[in-house]
């Protein structure tokens, strides 16, 4: 059995348990593993993030990585096309949505979530980035109805979880969303919304982020 361990307010958490779901693996889930820097969590995960993948008491780290092992250990549905070619298309499609998409406006995560001030300079900087990231994003995403063609890919499980973060931070710092620029991006994300994994991860994290809002007023 396999056992996934990370919270459900995570994009890369949810990234893998949609993986999962999707491919109708069997798995357990500790959704009470919040990243750290003791050496307690540093034993487990050397970077001290989540999510982490315990196979046989081996662990994973890093959501791409766990997903390529799924995929190469459960082929049964896979979630990668056969073609070597569609397979790095798809791979490039990822990394330009984490790479250059999500990872740069996690820069400002820290200043618009948790109250911690970020700089004049790394506002530039990002905007700067992240309209790169939207162009490359914008000049190789799909929507044939999924962002990598015909079938469900992985690059659907981390565009789901990440496109609302890159709409929501530039919309916060910029006052526009970056991804409006992107038409497709909209119906795309409420076609995945209605399929049962992607729904239900969505509606755990938005019970996630609800408890997690509610403690914090206490």
């Amino acid at each position: 059995m396999l056992k996934l361990c990370g919270f459900h307010v995570s994009n890369y958490h949810n990234k893998v348990r949609i993986a999962l779901l999707e491919k109708g693996i069997a798995f357990e889930e500790d959704a009470n593993c919040i990243p750290s820097q003791k050496d307690e969590y540093l034993a487990k995960s050397p970077m001290g993030k989540v999510p982490y993948l315990v196979v046989d008491g081996t662990l994973l780290r890093e959501s791409q990585v766990i997903l390529e092992y799924l995929e190469d250990a459960y082929p049964q549905t896979p979630l990668l096309p056969k073609d070597p070619l569609e397979r790095a298309q798809v791979r490039e499609l990822i990394v330009f949505t984490e790479l250059h998409m999500e990872l740069v406006v996690r820069r400002l995560y820290g200043g618009l979530f948790f109250g911690r001030p970020f700089s004049d300079e790394t506002k530039v900087e990002v905007e700067r980035d992240i309209a790169k990231g939207v162009r490359a994003f914008k000049a190789v995403a799909k929507f044939d109805p999924f962002v990598a063609g015909r079938a469900l890919t992985l690059a659907d499980c981390a565009a789901f979880v990440h496109l609302p973060l890159v709409s929501m931070t530039t919309k916060l710092a910029f006052g526009r969303d970056y991804l409006e620029d992107i038409p497709q991006v909209k119906p795309y994300l409420g076609m995945l919304g209605e399929r049962p994994a992607f729904a239900r991860v969505n509606e755990d994290r938005k019970a996630a982020q609800a408890a997690r809002i509610a403690a914090a007023k206490k």
